[in-house]
């Protein structure tokens, strides 16, 4: 490395990396001063480098004639980049391929890698780490969880000398937005989802969002760096909002609830009777109103660490979105481009723990069910006498009646909220439930968070 510059490429020219572009050339002067040499963008990947890019021109023109980016390059071809010989390699382009293997040729002719790509860490982190560490290079993802919110950080480094107990949190900015105007405007799913659309909220395709797949490889990275223990996206077990209703928002909220999609993760275990383990989870959760997470609106997210000597934590802010994002991939140019100055690296993977990751019937948590059933002398008992069966203890029952009969003629609607039960027990008597002849169906079972079991 040159002693009075840090040479940097940029992968990927969409909305975050224009942003990142542009950050680069407006504060270049307090960005030198913080590395302890000036960053100069050498190169730019893009995957057509025909193609108007008015927004990337505009930053690129803002650096012109600066050493942040004298004698810039704007290619689609990979073998440019290498020749710029960049120190730090900043990726936001996305997906699997070809990010993993330009990050990894990269790695391998010494450059530092700095990256928001969550898909490619939840699916195979490990590979990356270990040649960044075969390098002696550093790797940093800030940007990869929970957009501009300082998390992942504060997570592996100043966390590092407590014992994390539970991390749980709303990563996904689409999903909460869509929440929130469920809840707040009344609407169905298929309205606020569309509502969100034309905000731009949620993609043409919003799979990855409302299916709980982009927090789910969110939940696996905090998983990994909160216990010390390898995780992966196939490791969660996750649900998705697709099949939240206005009448399950509405019985939330007349029992004092808010429905959240939540990513959680959690130690479990450590005593006789418990194995040891790790468990990793997305799906909507009921929480109490008054719970802080419950009053996150919109596209902002929020993640609650429970630690056993710090105690509460919580980190709140915006999510997603171009400059948000590109906040915290500077963050990370920065840091990384500061130890190259000073010849060292920052923390690595940490695995020491290597704890197993157990499967979601090991969790434990509270429920509420919706039942329709029929309105008849001994129905309750019956209901009750399930629950009792499998040791799941009832903490409130209500019955409503309903506006009209089931299929079959169903005439009261039951909602049961549990005390914290194991998942495969209360698994084992929703199935005995569906099966009772005084009940019509099972409406939805949902999680409750932000009780004792959180405590």
């Amino acid at each position: 490395m040159a002693a009075d510059e840090v040479r940097c490429a940029l992968l990927g020219a969409g909305t975050v990396g224009t942003q990142v572009a542009r950050l680069l050339g407006e504060h270049r002067a307090d960005l030198a001063a913080r590395a302890g040499a000036p960053l100069r963008l050498v190169s730019v990947l893009v995957t057509d480098r025909e193609r108007p890019r008015p927004h990337l021109a505009a930053a690129l023109a803002g650096l012109a004639g600066t050493p942040a980016a004298e004698g810039a390059i704007v290619t689609d071809r990979p073998e440019d980049v290498w020749r710029s010989a960049p120190d730090v390699v900043i990726e936001v382009m996305g997906g699997i391929e070809p990010a993993r293997t330009l990050l990894l040729a990269a790695m391998a002719q010494g450059a530092a890698v700095v990256t928001a790509n969550k898909a490619l860490l939840a699916a195979d982190g490990a590979t990356l780490h270990a040649a960044a560490a075969a390098a002696g290079v550093d790797l940093y993802f800030e940007a990869s969880v929970a957009g501009a919110i300082p998390l992942l950080r504060p997570l592996r480094e100043s966390l590092a000398g407590d014992r994390v107990r539970r991390v749980m949190g709303i990563v996904n900015g689409t999903t909460n937005y869509i929440l929130t105007r469920m809840t707040q405007g009344g609407l169905d799913f298929a309205t606020a989802l569309a509502a969100a659309q034309r905000l731009g909220y949620a993609e043409a395709d919003p799979s990855a969002d409302v299916d709980g797949l982009d927090a789910a490889a969110k939940a696996a990275i905090l998983a990994q760096l909160a216990f010390h223990t390898r995780v992966t996206l196939a490791d969660v077990s996750v649900v998705g909002i697709t099949g939240v209703t206005a009448t399950d928002i509405a019985n939330a909220r007349d029992l004092g609830l808010v429905v959240k999609l939540l990513a959680i993760a959690e130690r479990v275990g450590g005593d006789e009777e418990e194995q040891d383990g790790v468990i990793v989870r997305v799906h909507p959760t009921l929480l109490p109103a008054s719970h802080p997470l419950a009053n996150v609106h919109d596209a902002f997210n929020a993640v609650f660490i429970e630690a056993e000597a710090a105690g509460d934590l919580m980190f709140y802010g915006r999510g997603a979105g171009g400059a948000p994002t590109a906040s915290a991939v500077l963050g990370d140019i920065v840091a990384v481009a500061r130890n190259r100055v000073r010849g060292t690296t920052g923390p690595g993977e940490s695995t020491y723990a290597d704890l197993p990751v157990l499967p979601i019937d090991r969790a434990r948590t509270r429920y509420q069910l919706a039942l329709d059933v029929l309105d008849r002398p001994g129905v309750l008992a019956a209901v009750a006498a399930v629950f009792a069966a499998h040791g799941v203890s009832i903490e409130v029952v209500r019955q409503d009646a309903l506006p009209e009969p089931g299929p079959a003629v169903a005439e009261a609607r039951l909602i049961v909220r549990t005390h914290t039960a194991r998942e495969s027990a209360l698994a084992a008597t929703v199935a005995e439930l569906a099966g009772l002849p005084t009940v019509d169906r099972v409406v939805s079972v949902m999680r409750v968070a932000g009780g004792a079991e959180h405590r």
